[in-house]
This record gives structure tokens, C-alpha cells and sequence, in this order.
């Protein structure tokens, strides 16, 4: 390619970094750094009412740990492109929709909202199902313009669709498709009467000034792409690759939806839960790309070498929450004890006081768990029944802790423990053996009920590490009780 390749990751700060949004800026990342290319991250900040405070800060920081560095950004700008964000460019776009009105590709519009209202309803009651705009303000006359703005209206502007047009552009993944122009609507709306540009035209304008070359980005912007060409022919520039990635839907084979509460959405949910980064990246990767041999787990550097959009699925994504709990267990598994230690501790902390405990003592502790884990908020119910024991209410459990046997066994593990000066892995296990000689019980019946009273639940890790963590005090007064 001998064009510099520059691509963009342009997300609206209405909420937090999506799945589907990382997917789009992941793929664009590795187009873009397998052909040595920049990566843009701007801000559709146009739809003022829906924009929440921080919502900017978070996606770019989430890009940022997930390894998707932008070259260029409201906060590392080029100046020749600067600025990054939409609400910052508005005298660009009315620029370019004033051209295109002197143009004669552009019009301004006087309807208010209840007159375009009334004659849609008007339309559908004629039967005409695809309702569109009707040009009631294509030729207004000099009195007309004059008598609008005596009442006050402030018009937008639309543009000038050709009628009888083909638009046909080639998608990187779906190959040729076309459209006409009776297919986008009517003449649609560039810039609101408050001076905003729409979506449709403000991506044209930042995308050609900011010397955008491809765009990778889901297919529910299929429908765009047409109207932004037709805004390309007639302003004379030409229109960057376009490639639309397929949907991504849940087990069921349904559109996946932010109300879609059974499956986590957000980056900042997974953070919070303790998914590590590289598996975050790897599970999104094969979400609508398979790599030609087949490999499940990659480093960024092999991503980039490996990606090609022309292995990138027509048929839609399944996300499989199974799927990404086993690729983040494997790279719990691959931490190194320091860096385990230091990705599990802010969960333990929420049910254990770790002040006390050296560095090793805590990663002895959480070490009982690591292979086991799916992500590290999973280590907080097991060390909760620990730290804080469930109280009982399953009857045949509450009989087996009640029982004048289990009173025997209590009493006896409080005698053998007392003897200890200090408790090891060895001299617990010759503890519950005295235990089971001098009660004359073993098994279930030995190991339950001490189970039961010390942590209020029926599983769990090995019983000796469980008493190794309480304590020889904790456990004496629980088993008192």
C-alpha cells in the first residue's frame, strides 16, 4: 500500500467502552499497525444530552489497557488534524454545508417538527409505508424565506439527493454491494437547526480532513455508508475503504444488547471483575476473525502479524461467556507469583483484613485458589464463607452440626489443637487422625461437621488449609460456640 494508512476509533461519550466498540477499534488497531499506520481516536460528542461525565476519559483509558494505543487523540494531538472532537469543529462543518447549498447539493429546510409529523402521517394513511421527505422546501420563493423568518424558524439543512442513483462500493468483507438513492430515505438532514451537524455528515467531513484511508466498523453502519458516499461525490472526495463487521449475538443467536443483562458488556464491568487485559484482547480478536492456523491464544505482536480482514466472518459473532472465562482462567494460570499477587489482593481485601499478613502469607492464601479461578472476583464468595461463615438453615445440615457426635468431634479438635504451639500442614493432619482414633469416626462424619461450623457451607478448599487460614484461636472459638 503506498498510502499512509490512517484509521479511527470515533465513539460517542453517551456511555463506556462496549465490547462491540473494542472489537471495531482492535481490528482497525491491527489493520493499521500491520501496514505501519496511525490510529485516531476522536469524540462524536454531538449528542450533548446523552453525553455523560466521563464517558470519554473511560473509553480511552480502557483502549489504552487493553494494549489499543491511538497515535493521535484530544490528548496527543497533530495539529494538522486537531481538533479531535466534534463539538470543537462546528464552524468546519457549516463551512463544507454551506458549500454544498451554494453548491445547489444542499438546501435549507423551515419545517418544524409537528409540520414534518403531520404530512408523514399523512403519507402512511395514503398507504405509502417507506415515508420520506416530501422537498416542501426544495424552491422556496425570496417571500416565503423572508416570511419563515419573521416567525421565527431557524432552518436546518438537507441535502440534495440524486434521484435514479446507484452508489456501489466494494466492503472489505462483504465484497460489492449497492444501494440507489431511494433506498437512503429522501433528502436527509446534514446540520440541525441548532447548528450541529448529523452523524452522517460530520463523519465525511472529519474523515476526509483527517486523511482517514479505511474504516472498519459494525454492520448496523451498513445502511450509512451509502449516504456518506453520496456526500463524498459531491463535495469531490474520495471516500475512504469501507468494511462492516458482522453483529455479534448471544447464545440464543439474538443481537446482543446493552439491556441484554445476562452478559457483561462494558470493559470497566471486566476490570472490575479481575479479567486480565490479554484475555479481554484474545477473546474479542476471534469474535468474527479466525487466524489461518487456528491458534486460540495470541500476543499482540502476533495479532497484528497475523491479521488479515479478509478472514473476517460474514456470519454473526457468538459471544460465549463460557469461552471467556476459560481464556482468562489460562492467563490467571500464567501470572507469575508477584504479578498473581498483586491482581488478586484487591479482591481478597474485600472480605479479609490483609494488613496483618506478610506477602507471602497472602499468596499462600490465594494460591489455594488460583487454579480454580475464572476471573478474581470469583476468590470473594469462597474466602467470604471463610472469613464470614453463612449461617445454616438446610435442616439435615443443621442436625449433623447439633448432633451429640459432632459435639464430640468439636470437643475433641478443640483438645488436640490446644496441645499445638503452633499449627503446620503435618501436625493438622496428625490432629484430625487423633480425632478420628479417639471419636472413632472418619470421613464425612469427621470432616463435615467442623466444616459446617467453620464456614456455614458443605464445600470448598481442603479443611486444613481452611483452619490454616482462621487460626488456631478463630478456630477454637467458632467450634465453641
Amino acid at each position: 500500500m503506498n498510502e499512509k494508512i490512517r484509521v479511527r476509533y470515533a465513539p460517542s461519550p453517551t456511555g463506556y467502552l462496549h465490547i462491540g466498540g473494542a472489537r471495531s477499534a482492535l481490528f482497525n488497531y491491527l489493520f493499521a499497525k500491520k501496514y505501519h499506520g496511525d490510529l485516531v481516536f476522536r469524540v462524536e460528542d454531538t449528542d450533548i444530552e446523552r453525553n455523560i461525565d466521563g464517558g470519554e476519559e473511560s473509553q480511552y483509558n480502557d483502549l489504552k489497557w487493553l494494549g489499543i494505543i491511538p497515535d493521535e487523540s484530544p490528548y496527543e494531538p497533530n495539529e494538522k488534524y486537531a481538533p479531535y472532537r466534534q463539538m470543537e469543529r462546528l464552524d468546519i462543518y457549516r463551512k463544507y454545508a454551506e458549500q454544498l447549498v451554494a453548491q445547489g447539493d444542499a438546501y435549507y429546510c423551515y419545517c418544524t417538527s409537528e409540520e414534518l409529523e403531520e404530512r408523514k402521517e399523512s403519507q402512511l394513511q395514503a398507504g405509502i409505508k417507506a415515508t420520506k421527505y416530501d422537498r416542501k422546501c426544495l424552491n422556496l420563493t425570496k417571500e416565503q424565506i423572508e416570511r419563515y423568518k419573521k416567525e421565527g424558524r431557524k432552518p436546518c439543512i438537507r441535502i440534495r439527493l440524486k434521484e435514479n442513483h446507484t452508489i456501489t462500493f466494494n466492503d472489505l468483507v462483504r465484497g460489492k454491494v449497492t444501494f440507489t438513492c431511494d433506498d437512503l430515505g429522501g433528502d436527509f438532514v446534514i446540520m440541525k437547526s441548532n447548528g450541529i451537524p448529523t452523524y452522517n455528515f460530520a463523519v465525511v467531513v472529519d474523515d476526509h480532513l483527517m486523511d482517514i484511508t479505511h474504516v472498519f466498523r459494525g454492520e448496523e453502519h451498513l445502511s450509512n455508508t451509502p449516504k456518506q458516499i453520496a456526500i463524498y461525490e459531491m463535495l469531490n472526495w474520495k471516500a475512504p475503504q469501507f468494511g462492516h463487521m458482522t453483529i455479534i449475538v448471544n447464545e440464543n443467536g439474538k443481537k446482543l444488547s446493552k439491556r441484554d443483562h445476562n452478559i457483561l458488556q462494558f470493559m470497566s464491568q471486566y476490570r472490575e471483575l479481575g479479567y486480565l487485559k490479554e484475555a479481554i484482547f484474545n477473546f474479542i480478536l476471534l469474535l468474527g476473525w479466525t487466524p489461518e492456523n487456528n491458534q486460540e491464544f495470541f500476543t499482540m505482536k502476533e495479532a497484528i502479524e497475523a491479521f488479515d480482514p479478509k478472514r473476517l466472518s460474514t456470519s454473526p459473532s457468538t459471544f460465549d461467556p463460557k469461552a471467556l472465562i476459560f481464556m482468562n482462567s489460562h492467563y490467571i494460570k500464567q501470572l507469575s507469583d508477584q504479578d498473581y499477587l498483586e491482581f488478586i489482593k484487591p479482591h481478597m481485601v474485600k472480605v479479609m483484613d490483609l494488613s496483618h499478613l506478610t506477602d507471602e502469607q497472602i499468596l499462600q492464601i490465594a494460591n489455594l485458589y488460583k487454579e480454580e479461578l475464572g476471573y478474581g472476583e470469583q476468590i470473594v464468595e469462597p474466602l467470604n464463607n471463610i472469613m464470614n461463615p453463612k449461617e445454616i438453615t438446610n435442616e439435615e445440615e443443621l442436625k449433623m452440626v447439633s448432633s451429640e457426635l459432632a459435639k464430640k468431634v468439636y470437643a475433641t479438635f478443640i483438645n488436640e489443637l490446644n496441645s499445638l504451639s503452633e499449627i503446620t500442614k503435618d501436625n493438622l493432619k496428625q490432629v484430625f487422625k487423633n480425632v478420628q482414633n479417639l471419636v472413632g469416626v472418619k470421613g464425612k462424619d469427621l470432616y463435615m461437621p467442623i466444616r459446617l461450623k467453620l464456614t456455614g457451607v458443605s464445600h470448598g478448599i481442603e479443611l486444613i488449609n481452611i483452619v490454616n487460614i482462621l487460626g488456631k484461636d478463630e478456630v477454637i472459638s467458632r467450634l465453641s460456640k
